[in-house]
C-alpha cells in the first residue's frame, strides 16, 4: 500500500539513494513463499445488504445460556448510567492526556479511578494504563526484581494460568527466573498454595527471592492464606504480590491489611461486560516505598498559578517519556475509557452497594452448591470460597458439551484449561454472581443430573 504523502518522485529519490530500481528489491532477502500476497476481498456490498449479513452472523452467538462461567471474567449488573457516561463525546474520543492544560477532564477521571482503587486495596499508589490482569501481574513481578535487585520470583500455581503464562513470557525476555509454588494435594487445605514448599524455597540463601505472588481468591475460587504467605516472604527479604479480584475486596481483607507490597488484578468485574477476552483493565497498586518502580501513569491533584484545583501526570515512567533503558515498562496502553467505566460503576454502587454485590454473589454460590450436591455433585475442595469453586464431575468434557446443548454453560472444564494439574482433571470450575437466578440454578442442577445419566450410559455402548 502506497503511503499517501510520498509522491512517485519521492519514492524514486529514496530508491536511488539506496541504489535500487524498485520497492521489491527491499524484500529480496525474504523468500517469496513468506511474502504477503495480494488482499483478495469479496466484491463490495451496499450498506443495507452488509448490515443484514452482519446481523445474521451476530445471530449465531448464544445469548440464551444460563451461564456459570467465571474463571477471571464475571457477569455483574451495570446501571445504564455507566454506558451513558462512556458514550459522551468528551470521554469516548479522548486519548492519552499529554497536555494537562487541555486534558483536565481526562486527568481527573484517572485521578478518581486511582483514588477509588487505592481505597479498595488499602495501598498508597495506583497507576493506570495496563492492558489486563495478566499484564498487571507480570509488571508487579518485574517491580519486585527491580526493587530488590534479585532475579527470582515464586508464583503460586493457584494464580490464573493465563497470568502465569504472560508472566513467564515477560521473565524469559528479561532473563529472569520464575518458579511455581505447588498446591496442597490433600487435607482441608487441598487446592491452596503449599506454604511449606514456599518456606523451603525462600530458605535457599544461594538464590534469594525477589517476590512471592499469590492470588486472593485463587483461580480455583479458594481463599488463600495471604497474611502467612506475606510474613514468610518478608522474613526472607522478598516482596509480596497479591493478585486480587476487586469486587471481592468489599468483603475480604484488602491487600494493605495483610502486608502486601503490591496488588495486581483484573478490573473487568467493575462494570465492564465480558467481551471475548477484552479490552479489559489491568489494576496495579503498591506502597509508597515502591512508587518509583510502578509503571503506567500516576495522576496527582495540585493547584494552578491562580490557586484553582488542577490535575497533572505526576510520574510517567514509560519509554516515550524517558530513555527506554530507564523506563519501568515499555508495554502499556491508555485504558482510560475502561478505567472511567470502573470509576462510574463504583461511584454508582458506593461502598454498601459493592458489599451487596459481593455478598449476593456468595449467597448465590452457596445456593448453587446445595442444588448441585442434591443431585450428587459435590465440591472438589473443602476450603472456604467466595462465589466460585470446583465441583467433581466424571467425564467433564462430555458432560459440559451435553449441558451446552441444553442451554447451560456449566463453567470451565479444568482438564482443558489446566491440563498439567491432574488433581482437577475431573473438575468443572463454576461461578455465581448477583445476576445468577434461582431458576438458572435449578435448570443447571436438573440438566446436570440428566447429563450425568446420558454420559454414564451413552447410546450404542456400555459405560
Amino acid at each position: 500500500m502506497a503511503y499517501g504523502p510520498h509522491t512517485p518522485a519521492d519514492r524514486r529519490r529514496m530508491l536511488a539513494s539506496l541504489g535500487m530500481q524498485s520497492v521489491d528489491e527491499l524484500f529480496a532477502d525474504i523468500p517469496p513463499a513468506l511474502r504477503s500476497t495480494p488482499l483478495r476481498l469479496d466484491p463490495p456490498e451496499s450498506e443495507q445488504v452488509l448490515m443484514g449479513r452482519l446481523a445474521n452472523l451476530a445471530g449465531r452467538n448464544r445469548v440464551d445460556l444460563a451461564s456459570f462461567l467465571g474463571a477471571g471474567a464475571y457477569r455483574h449488573f451495570s446501571p445504564p448510567m455507566v454506558d451513558h457516561m462512556l458514550l459522551r463525546g468528551e470521554w469516548y474520543t479522548a486519548y492519552t492526556p499529554y497536555q494537562p492544560e487541555v486534558s483536565q477532564g481526562t486527568l481527573q477521571s484517572i485521578y478518581e479511578y486511582e483514588s477509588l482503587i487505592a481505597e479498595l486495596t488499602g495501598l498508597d499508589v495506583v497507576s493506570a494504563s495496563h492492558y489486563d490482569g495478566a499484564a498487571a501481574t507480570a509488571e508487579a513481578a518485574l517491580m519486585t526484581c527491580r526493587a530488590t535487585a534479585r532475579d527470582r520470583v515464586l508464583v503460586s500455581r493457584a494464580v490464573h494460568p493465563h497470568y502465569r503464562e504472560v508472566l513467564t513470557t515477560y521473565f524469559h525476555g528479561a532473563g529472569l527466573q520464575v518458579e511455581d509454588i505447588p498446591l496442597v494435594e490433600d487435607g482441608p487445605a487441598a487446592g491452596t498454595t503449599d506454604l511449606a514448599h514456599l518456606e523451603r524455597a525462600l530458605a535457599d540463601a544461594d538464590h534469594p527471592v525477589a517476590g512471592v505472588v499469590l492470588p486472593q481468591p485463587s483461580f480455583y475460587g479458594l481463599l488463600e492464606p495471604m497474611a502467612e504467605a506475606a510474613r514468610l516472604a518478608h522474613a526472607a527479604g522478598a516482596l509480596f504480590v497479591a493478585v486480587i479480584e476487586p469486587v471481592s475486596l468489599a468483603v475480604l481483607a484488602p491487600p494493605g491489611a495483610y502486608g502486601a507490597d503490591i496488588a495486581a488484578g483484573e478490573g473487568q468485574s467493575l462494570g465492564i461486560p465480558p467481551q471475548y477476552g477484552g479490552p479489559y483493565l489491568g489494576i496495579l497498586a503498591c506502597t509508597d516505598a515502591l512508587v518509583r518502580q510502578i509503571p503506567g501513569r500516576l495522576v496527582g491533584m495540585t493547584t494552578d498559578t491562580d490557586g484553582k484545583r488542577a490535575y497533572v501526570m505526576t510520574l510517567q515512567a514509560r519509554e516515550q517519556h524517558i530513555r527506554r533503558e530507564k523506563a519501568a515498562s515499555n508495554i502499556c496502553t491508555n485504558q482510560t475509557l475502561l478505567a472511567l467505566a470502573a470509576t462510574v460503576w463504583l461511584a454508582a454502587l458506593g461502598p454498601h452497594g459493592l458489599r451487596d454485590v459481593a455478598a449476593l454473589g456468595a449467597a448465590k454460590a452457596a445456593e448453587l452448591e446445595a442444588a448441585l450436591a442434591a443431585v450428587g455433585v459435590a465440591r472438589l475442595h473443602a476450603g472456604a470460597y467466595l462465589n466460585e469453586y470446583v465441583v467433581r464431575v466424571p467425564n467433564p468434557v462430555a458432560v459440559h458439551r451435553e449441558l451446552l446443548g441444553n442451554g447451560v454453560l456449566a463453567g470451565l472444564v479444568l482438564a482443558e484449561a489446566v491440563p498439567d494439574e491432574p488433581s482437577v482433571a475431573e473438575g468443572l470450575l463454576v461461578c455465581a454472581t448477583e445476576v445468577t437466578t434461582t431458576d438458572e440454578i435449578s435448570a443447571f442442577a436438573r440438566q446436570l443430573q440428566s447429563a450425568l445419566a446420558v454420559t454414564a450410559h451413552p447410546v450404542g455402548g456400555a459405560a
